[in-house]
């Protein structure tokens, strides 16, 4: 995947909450409130094969957690064009980030509709939102308390020694545009759907159609301009698909459960899909390239 080099970022998009210190420690509201890429996934697991506590939280506590700062003067220095973004990588995650955006942004106005910009946050160990307190073992996740998005950007290494994922620039945006896909579900309604568990509970409905949404963006990322009229991203790789279809598979229910959690595989605690379902929603997107064929809650084929 390579940026425009002349393409000028928006870090207004990003706030960067690392120089505060984190590691709070915590809870965060998953599955009452938090969309996360991994997070439920994880959440089963221990709770089914023992070890660190993620019990929902009821506090509804917002805004910056003990001891931390958001300062985006370094993010705003640095991260100014697609050059930057393609020799920095907060900056190519910066750039993502806003051709995820302005893809939303445009498809809203397409369908008569107004999209609503999410915040990203990077932050270091643990983190205070609307839906909680939450640490980094809680991997990147979506928060409809505030409509923003969270990550520690030490989850992408986390994806390739814990995972063994391939990783890499596409890889991470997928991360990224999924957790967009919750906001877009957000903001159309379609969040309240995601209840329960199991192989065809809304919670694996709601995770697939945001790998969908997430396939529908890739489809685009090359031909969706910014603001300046210039799209951001001006090529996207087969190995760069590739890699994001590698990285939905090391983070279905299925391979987590067997690969990570003693080898038993318990469909009943399936709260994100299968590896191979998470591979076809995000093929179907980019395939595709329309919102419209997400549609996970109108049939009986999740794959």
């Amino acid at each position: 995947m390579r940026f425009d080099e002349g393409a000028g970022l928006d870090t207004s998009e990003v706030e960067d909450l690392r120089g505060g210190g984190g590691g709070i420690g915590g809870r965060v509201a998953l599955g009452g409130g938090g969309l996360s890429v991994v997070g439920l996934v994880i959440y089963f697991l221990f709770s089914q094969f023992g070890g660190v506590s993620l019990n929902p939280s009821s506090s509804g506590l917002g805004g910056l957690g003990t001891g931390q700062q958001m300062d985006n003067t370094s993010l705003a220095q640095e991260c100014k064009t697609g050059a930057d973004a393609n020799r920095n990588h907060d900056c190519a995650i910066v750039a993502i980030i806003n051709s995820i955006q302005d893809y939303w942004g445009q498809e809203f106005q397409r369908s008569g509709s107004t999209y609503r910009k999410a915040v990203t946050n990077f932050f270091n160990g643990g983190v205070n939102t609307a839906c909680g307190n939450a640490t980094s073992d809680v991997g990147p996740f979506y928060c409809p308390g505030d409509s923003e998005v969270y990550i520690d950007l030490g989850f992408f290494n986390e994806l390739r020694t814990r995972f063994g994922a391939q990783g890499g620039p596409f890889a991470e945006a997928y991360v990224l545009a999924h957790e967009y896909g919750h906001h877009v579900q957000n903001l159309t309604g379609v969040s309240k759907k995601g209840t329960g568990s199991g192989p065809t509970s809304g919670s694996v409905r709601l995770e697939l159609q945001a790998d969908c949404y997430a396939g529908v963006w890739a489809n685009h990322a090359t031909t969706t301009p910014t603001e300046s009229g210039r799209p951001l991203i001006t090529e996207v790789s087969q190995e760069d698909v590739n890699s994001a279809l590698d990285t939905a598979a090391r983070i279905g229910d299925d391979y987590i459960q067997s690969k990570l959690g003693g080898g038993r595989v318990d469909e009943s605690k399936f709260s994100h899909g299968t590896s191979a379902q998470r591979k076809k929603w995000f093929t179907t997107g980019f395939q595709t390239g329309e919102p419209a064929r997400c549609d996970t809650f109108a049939t009986n084929s999740l794959g």
